[in-house]
C-alpha cells in the first residue's frame, strides 16, 4: 500500500472547497514495473508542465483518444472509433486525427486501453501503425480484441504489436515521468478498468467508462473512497453521457429477473439481441440456459468471436451441452431455443436484420416466438432500431425492450451516480469528458452545485489543450488540430470535408452531366449536347426541359467560345457549369452537381 499525503481538509470539506495545495515533497518509493526490457527509460527535457489534450471524444459519442504529455514522455489513453452520422454518406466511420503527434512519435512511451468497446479501440488497427506501433498495455479481453481488430485489417500484423498485458489490477507500470496504475470500475464488458496517471505537478484519474451498480450479482459493489488518498493535486477526468438521466439506475439484480422471466414463459423460441461485447450477460443467459435445459445459438461474428476470446481467457465457462449452432435449432422444441444475436442497432447486415428481412438462412420469424432487445440505443441510431421494431412487432407478438420493462441495464454512469463519484473521490480539478458538449455542460453543472470551484472545472472541446504547473492550471489559446480523419473502405483520410460536400450535394440534389462537342477552328457546338441525369430529374419525362438547356448550353458556348481564335476551355466549362446551374435553379428549384464535359475536334 503506497502512503502518500492529503490535505487536512480532504473528506471533510465540501468537494472545490479545500484550498490550493502542493505537495512539495517527493513521492515514496513505489514497486513500479519497468518499461519492456531493450526500451531505454527517457530522461526528461522541457517545461515542468503536463498537457492534457482530448483528441477526440469532446463534442460526440465516440472517437475517444485523449493525449497526455509531460516534457518529452507520451502516454496515450484509447483510440476509439466514431459511427457515421447522417450527413457522413458513404463513410464506414471516423477516427481521431493524430496530426498533433506527428514528429513526437519517438516520445510515445504508451498506448492504455480502458476497454474492447469499438469508441475506445476501434481506430487502433490505423492508428498504431501510423505512430510507429507504440506498446501497448491493456487487460487481456482487451488486447486481445485490439489484437483481432489489427489483423483484421492486414493479416499479420497483430505479430509487430509490443502488448503489456494487466493480469493483476495492482499492477504499476513506470512510463518515464508517468507512473501507471488502474482501479476496478464497473461497466457492460469484462475487463474494463480505470486508469490513473501520476506525474510531477498532478494526478490524473480517469475511469474511462463507468457506471455504479448498487446490487452487483456474484461480486462486491465498487468504492471510490481509495481514490480521494492519491497524490495531490489530483484531476478527474469523468465520462459524462449520463449528466442528464436523473431516473433511477436500473440494478442487474433487476435486469436479469425480467430477462429470465421473459425466457421461462416464452410460448416458442426466445431470440436476444445484444452487443456483441456484453460478454457477461452472454455469460448469464448461458448458465440460465443450462439451468433450465435449454440450448443456445449465437449469432453474428463478433459475438461469436468475443465469446471465443473470452472462453479461451477463462472469463467464460460453457456448460456443456448448451451451445448449438444455428441451423441445428430447428432439431428442439421452440421453446426450448434462445437465440442470442448482434442487430440491436438496427446494423443493416448483422443478425437480427437479416432475420426481420427474411434473409436469414436458418432463422424465420414467428408468431409465438419472443424477441428481447436487452440493449440501449446508441444515440444517431435511432431511426434504424425503430425501423426494425416496428417490422419485428408486425412478425411477432411478443417484443420487449427497456420502454416497457427493464431488460437491459446501462453501462454509464446517471447524475446521481456522477455526484456519487465526486464525492467520493474529492478531487481538486475535475475534467467532464466523453459525450456531446451539452453533456459536459451539464456534468460541470452538476459539480458547480455541489460546491466545486468554478475555476477549476475545465470543459473541453476536442483539441483543447488543458495545461498544469505547479500552483497553475489554464486552457491554452491554441489548439491541437482535430478535424475528422473519415474511413471509407481501405481508405483513411483520403475523403475530406470537400469530397463528403460534393457526396452531400449528390444525396440532395443529384448530378447532371453535360457532353458538349466544340470545333476547335470555329468555336461552334457541333450537333447537340448530350445530357445524363442521376438523382435530379427523369429524362424521359422532362424532354421540354431538357431542350431548354440544350439551347442555353448552346448560346453559353457562342458568347464564351464562338469567336474564333485561341479558346479558353476552362472559362467554357465554367460558364457552362454557372449559367446552367442558375437555369435549372430557376426552373427547378433545385441545384444538381453540374459536371460539362468538353470535347474539341
Amino acid at each position: 500500500m503506497i502512503t502518500q499525503r492529503r490535505p487536512a481538509s480532504a473528506g471533510k470539506s465540501p468537494i472545490g472547497s479545500q484550498k490550493p495545495w502542493h505537495d512539495t515533497n517527493p513521492a515514496p518509493t513505489k514497486p513500479w514495473r519497468a518499461a519492456p526490457e531493450g526500451e531505454p527509460r527517457p530522461v526528461w527535457r522541457g517545461d515542468n508542465s503536463l498537457k492534457i489534450i482530448p483528441l477526440g471524444g469532446c463534442e460526440e459519442v465516440g472517437r475517444n483518444m485523449t493525449c497526455f504529455e509531460y516534457g518529452q514522455d507520451i502516454v496515450l489513453l484509447d483510440m476509439g472509433l466514431q459511427f457515421p452520422e447522417e450527413d457522413m454518406p458513404g463513410i464506414d466511420y471516423v477516427i481521431p486525427n493524430v496530426e498533433y503527434l506527428k514528429g513526437k512519435e519517438k516520445n510515445i512511451r504508451a498506448v492504455v486501453f480502458s476497454h474492447g468497446h469499438l469508441d475506445h479501440i476501434g481506430a487502433a488497427a490505423v492508428l498504431l501503425p501510423k505512430l510507429g506501433n507504440p506498446q501497448i498495455i491493456g487487460r487481456p479481453l482487451t488486447l486481445e480484441m485490439v489484437k483481432h481488430r489489427v489483423e483484421d485489417l492486414q493479416r499479420g500484423a497483430s505479430k509487430k504489436l509490443r502488448t503489456t498485458y494487466i493480469k493483476d489490477i495492482k499492477e504499476k507500470i513506470s512510463l518515464g515521468s508517468f507512473n501507471l496504475s488502474f482501479f476496478a470500475i464497473d461497466h457492460s464488458i469484462m475487463d474494463a478498468v480505470g486508469v490513473v496517471l501520476e506525474t510531477p505537478v498532478a494526478t490524473v484519474i480517469h475511469p474511462g467508462d463507468w457506471t455504479l451498480e448498487k446490487n452487483p450479482v456474484g461480486r462486491a459493489a465498487l468504492s471510490y473512497t481509495h481514490l480521494a488518498n492519491l497524490k495531490r493535486p489530483t484531476i478527474l477526468m469523468l465520462e459524462s453521457l449520463g449528466s442528464t438521466d436523473s431516473g433511477d439506475k436500473v440494478t442487474e439484480e433487476e435486469m436479469l429477473k425480467n430477462l429470465y422471466m421473459l425466457m421461462e414463459k416464452a410460448p416458442g423460441r426466445t431470440i436476444i439481441a445484444t452487443f456483441s461485447s456484453q460478454i457477461e450477460r452472454i455469460r448469464q443467459i448461458l448458465e440460465f440456459a443450462a439451468k433450465t435445459n435449454r440450448k443456445v445459438a449465437l449469432d453474428g461474428f463478433s459475438m461469436k468471436l468475443n465469446v471465443e476470446l473470452a472462453t479461451k481467457l477463462g472469463y467464460i465457462k460453457i456448460p456443456k451441452g448448451t451451445i448449438i449452432t444455428t441451423d441445428k435449432a430447428h432439431t428442439y422444441p421452440d421453446n426450448k431455443v434462445v437465440i442470442v444475436c448482434t442487430g440491436a442497432q438496427g446494423e443493416e447486415m448483422a443478425a437480427l436484420s437479416r432475420i426481420v428481412a427474411g434473409n436469414h438462412r436458418f432463422i424465420k420469424i414467428k408468431k409465438e416466438d419472443t424477441v428481447i432487445f436487452s440493449s440501449s440505443v446508441i444515440p444517431g441510431n435511432e431511426r434504424t432500431v425503430q425501423r426494425v421494431k416496428d417490422n419485428l412487432y408486425r412478425q411477432s407478438d411478443h417484443v420487449y425492450h427497456s420502454g416497457i420493462i427493464d431488460v437491459h441495464m446501462s453501462g454509464h454512469g446517471n447524475i446521481a451516480g456522477i455526484k456519487q463519484l465526486l464525492n467520493e473521490i474529492s478531487p481538486d480539478y475535475f475534467i467532464p469528458v466523453y459525450g456531446n458538449h451539452y453533456m459536459l455542460k451539464e456534468a460541470s453543472k452538476i459539480a458547480q452545485g455541489m460546491g466545486f470551484r468554478k475555476d477549476r472545472i475545465f470543459v473541453p472541446d476536442n483539441g483543447s489543450i488543458i495545461k498544469f504547473t505547479q500552483g497553475n492550471a489554464e486552457v491554452l489559446k491554441e489548439k491541437a488540430p482535430v478535424n475528422y480523419v473519415f474511413v471509407d473502405g481501405l481508405g483513411v483520410g483520403d475523403v475530406g470535408e470537400i469530397v463528403l460536400r460534393d457526396r452531400q450535394m449528390l444525396a440532395e440534389d443529384g448530378m447532371f452531366v453535360i457532353v458538349t462537342v466544340i470545333d476547335k477552328r470555329t468555336g461552334q457546338v457541333r450537333g447537340s449536347p448530350d445530357i445524363i441525369s442521376r438523382g435530379f430529374i427523369y429524362l424521359r419525362e422532362s424532354k421540354d426541359l431538357l431542350a431548354q438547356t440544350r439551347k442555353k448550353v448552346i448560346e453559353i458556348v457562342d458568347k464564351s467560345a464562338g469567336h474564333g481564335g485561341a479558346i479558353n476551355w476552362t472559362y467554357v466549362k465554367d460558364e457552362i457549369r454557372n449559367k446552367v446551374g442558375d437555369f435549372l435553379a430557376t426552373k427547378t428549384s433545385r441545384r444538381p452537381m453540374i459536371l460539362p464535359v468538353v470535347i474539341e475536334v
